[in-house]
């Protein structure tokens, strides 16, 4: 068995034990699904960080890395730009709509029939982009291990989904924060290897097989200016809707929600400059390296940077990370549909008597079912090797997830719509997604604006276009239809006004939570937290034992330390606060 091997396997058993530490922390539905709306910033923050993070940045997005350089970093950025919004505005909102599940302000907001229109309009978004990000993470474990890739995908999601069922969210939350500091550590020790071995950013830059700033394949560079413009606009409404509002409703309070966005923003900033520069070295330095990865190809980028230039067992520690990554990331397709199933639609249709011990047990089946069903989305995509993993996620979020963005989002800003006006936005979304996303050819196109074969658009730009068009399409098209339902409105129900009024009421009214109660179970997050990165860090520092050369050692030790240290200052962090409480 070799040392990589070694790593991961300790590294999965960590996992399932921290399921088992916090599965005392789930007693009703909503600990299971949010937490109870206890936890802290800085545990939020890393979740909602996390939940933008998987493998796939580290094969899809790594492999656009090597292939156009800078380019993949501004898709980041407009998910830091989303973040700053929150920060500004939107997460202490969200916080404030006081609900188990972000469906259930869509219930308020448009009604019952709306309620079930995205229970089940939502669920083939998260759970197709959870099975991207499993299929991603089996690219990586498949080639280091050299595993079949249905293998892969099967038994890692099997792993996700025991750690998922366990502990609930609170397992989930935390090991997101856990997660993220080892991923950070990791890509920083990476990163630093990558500048050292390059001689310096400039020259790795200099000696990018390509252009590094446009990328290739490129000769509209209106394509890719449209291209960024509408990623902003789409990432700003992936971000800002109450539907993913799910990000901060377990947020202890309005403040802690503010500070957990500011948090993700920042490290959507810092990140993407520590992820790709791998990639940019390989691409500079090691161009012909996909030959060796089959199939894989420029997905493998990232991998064939630390096969080659990093220590021995970095890979496992590598391989370790990406399994968190897509831990996080699978929550959306877990944990949060598990709970929109159950709160949005067993509980209130089937079973509106059930005890909350009912729902409970409930929630935890239907994760296992939520679970299989990503496995076998993951096995599919799988199937589909020839098309670009960059592409594929991009297409999913134009053409299914932001159609169902619009009405959430100007439903908070546009109050006088009838009910109808959430469900019926939907079916013309989706109208709208097929028109512009499916039926729609380059070459229908290219003859409308009377392009040659010879300005023909390649089929980066093509994908590129694509994406832009269909955005575009549905601001103009799916929003101009929300903005005029408000010509129909007559008025809703004394009881549906009630429901109304109240969401708004809610949602300019502050969450305040300074209880004895929750300062305890403050002190406890930060000292189970605490002692387990600490645990973590500890077992980073010990590979610098293995056989490697001096300077592989002091990888090791560099990544170790990053953790131990956060682990430290929570651990103190608990002992000040048990302080407090005796003072009190």
């Amino acid at each position: 068995m070799t040392i990589d091997t070694l790593v991961v396997l300790a590294y999965f058993f960590f996992l399932v034990a921290i399921g088992w530490m916090f599965r005392k922390f789930t007693t009703s539905t909503s600990d299971y699904f949010r937490g109870g709306g206890k936890m802290l910033w800085w545990m939020v923050g890393a979740t909602a960080f996390m939940t933008q993070f998987s493998a796939w940045t580290f094969t899809g997005a790594a492999g656009r890395a090597f292939n156009d350089g800078f380019v993949v970093v501004i898709l980041f950025l407009a998910n830091a730009f989303g973040y700053f919004m929150n920060y500004l505005y939107f997460a202490p909102k969200f916080r404030q709509l006081r609900v188990v599940t972000a469906i259930e302000a869509i219930r308020q907001r448009f009604g019952k029939t709306s309620e079930q229109f995205f229970t089940w309009g939502g669920m083939p978004d998260s759970l197709i982009s959870a099975g991207i990000w499993l299929n991603g993470l089996a690219i990586f474990v498949a080639a280091v291990f050299n595993i079949p890739m249905e293998a892969t995908i099967v038994v890692t999601g099997l792993v996700l989904m025991l750690m998922a069922v366990t502990g609930g969210s609170w397992a989930v939350v935390a090991s997101d924060f856990m997660q993220m500091l080892v991923i950070m550590a990791v890509t920083i020790t990476c990163a630093v290897a990558a500048y050292f071995h390059g001689g310096g950013l400039t020259n790795i830059v200099t000696n990018f097989n390509g252009d590094f700033f446009m990328g290739n394949n490129l000769n509209y560079v209106s394509i890719f200016v449209l291209w960024i413009v509408f990623i902003f606009v789409k990432q700003f409404g992936v971000m800002n809707n109450s539907i993913n509002a799910y990000r901060y409703l377990c947020a202890k309070d309005s403040e802690n929600a503010r500070k957990a966005a500011g948090l993700a923003c920042i490290l959507m900033v810092i990140g993407p400059l520590i992820w790709f520069l791998p990639s940019w070295y390989v691409a500079a330095f090691m161009p012909d390296f996909a030959e060796n990865y089959g199939s894989v190809g420029g997905d493998a980028a990232y991998l064939a940077f630390v096969q080659n230039v990093m220590p021995a067992g970095m890979v496992g520690l590598l391989m370790s990370a990406m399994f968190a990554a897509t831990m996080s990331s699978m929550d959306s397709g877990l944990n949060r549909n598990a709970g929109i199933f159950v709160c949005n639609f067993y509980s209130p249709i089937m079973r509106p008597n059930a005890s909350e011990k009912e729902l409970v047990v409930v929630s935890k089946i239907t994760t296992i079912m939520m679970g299989f069903i990503i496995i076998a989305i993951g096995l599919f995509i799988n199937s589909l090797r020839h098309l670009s993993l960059f592409d594929i996620v991009l297409n999913v979020g134009a053409l299914i997830g932001f159609p169902m963005l619009i009405p959430v989002l100007l439903g908070m800003w546009i109050r006088k719509t009838p009910d109808w006006a959430g469900w019926s936005t939907l079916l013309v979304g989706g109208l709208v997604s097929y028109i512009f996303g499916i039926a729609l050819q380059a070459h229908t196109v290219e003859s409308i604006l009377g392009l040659g074969s010879d300005q023909a658009f390649t089929a980066r730009e093509w994908a590129d276009l694509k994406v832009g068009l269909s955005l575009a399409a549905h601001v103009v098209f799916t929003g101009g239809y929300f903005v005029l339902t408000t010509l129909f409105y007559k008025g809703l129900t004394p009881e549906r006004e009630a429901e109304v009024e109240e969401l708004f009421k809610n949602w300019n009214t502050p969450v305040v939570s300074d209880s004895e109660e929750q300062q305890n179970l403050d002190t406890k997050q930060r000292s189970m937290l605490g002692k387990l990165i600490s645990t973590a860090g500890f077992g980073i520092l010990a590979m610098a034992l293995i056989p490697n050369e001096m300077s592989g050692r002091m990888l090791f030790l560099l990544c170790g330390s990053i953790v131990l240290v956060v682990g430290i200052l929570l651990v103190n962090a608990s002992k000040g606060g048990k302080r407090d409480l005796a003072t009190a």
